[in-house]
């Protein structure tokens, strides 16, 4: 007869430790992470990106801006899409919205591209033709060029402070300098001018030509020649009928030799800043004053 056996309590109460309390234990997790791979297709700009409604003025350049009536090509025009990857055909016409044959609708009535006087006015409500001599025309900046009001203001401000500039540095130039630099406008005519006379037409080539005026006035070369030319005429020195050697005229020493395919007062003038050149110089503008 088989013997039952009876569980000890000790033994069931201790295994009953050993059993796991799940009711306050909270799970931890992380939730997965979504990997998203953004890949941006960078947009080609296009001209037409950047663009600004308003009127538009259009110039004839070169040969062409004397004319009176100039008629630019409006038909069968290639303009190389970068975007698309192939040339495209543009026309002007006055019932489409676009200039590029592929994007027509219905039928296309072709309008011609007139200049009068130089000039093509085209108001802000004609974009087609706008875009058409702004964006895509291929003689643009050959046959014609846009007329830029903010950049034309820019270069008009440009030259009136340049003017001014030239105007207050002759205004207060002496005699001398101001007779070597229209001495290089007038040639030996100002020898015979007076005083006054020498200070309008100076004043008058500063506003005429400004930037010239200010490169010859910073020149030390100009001064120099103009000592030059004035002890010439007035018999310090001589200068050889080959224009090849100066010498005194007193007593015919020879001073310098001009350099082959030189002009003698340029070469005179740089002879004068030598050593030697430096002790006639000195000698000459005594003798003048």
């Amino acid at each position: 007869m088989a013997k039952k056996i009876t569980p000890n309590k000790t033994s069931i109460k201790a295994n009953s430790k050993k059993v796991l309390n799940t009711e306050n234990v909270q799970a931890v997790y992380e939730e997965p992470i979504e990997v998203k791979t953004v890949i941006e297709k960078q947009k080609t700009k296009t001209p037409s990106d950047t663009w600004e409604i308003k009127d538009r003025t259009y110039i004839l350049k070169g040969n062409h801006q004397n004319s009176l009536f100039y008629t630019l090509k409006s038909s069968s025009i290639k303009w190389f899409d970068e975007e698309k990857g192939y040339e495209r055909e543009m026309k002007y016409t006055s019932n489409q919205k676009t200039p590029f044959v592929d994007e027509f609708t219905g039928d296309a009535r072709l309008s011609h591209i007139s200049f009068q006087d130089g000039m093509l006015y085209v108001p802000k409500n004609k974009q087609t033709l706008q875009k058409l001599l702004s964006l895509y025309h291929p003689s643009k900046g050959k046959v014609y060029f846009e007329k830029d009001e903010v950049k034309q203001a820019v270069n008009e401000l440009d030259i009136m402070e340049l003017e001014i500039e030239a105007l207050v540095a002759a205004r207060g130039m002496d005699v001398d300098m101001a007779e070597a630099i229209m001495r290089v406008e007038l040639g030996s005519k100002v020898s015979s001018m007076s005083s006054k006379e020498l200070k309008r037409d100076l004043l008058l080539f500063a506003k005429r030509n400004p930037s010239m005026f200010l490169e010859l006035a910073n020149d030390d070369n100009v001064h120099l020649r103009n000592i030059g030319i004035r002890a010439t005429e007035m018999g310090i020195i001589k200068l050889s009928q080959d224009n090849r050697t100066f010498k005194w005229s007193s007593n015919d020493r020879k001073l310098m030799t001009v350099p082959f395919d030189e002009h003698p007062y340029s070469a005179l003038a740089m002879w004068f800043k030598t050593d030697e050149g430096m002790e006639v110089f000195t000698s000459i503008e005594k003798r003048l004053k």
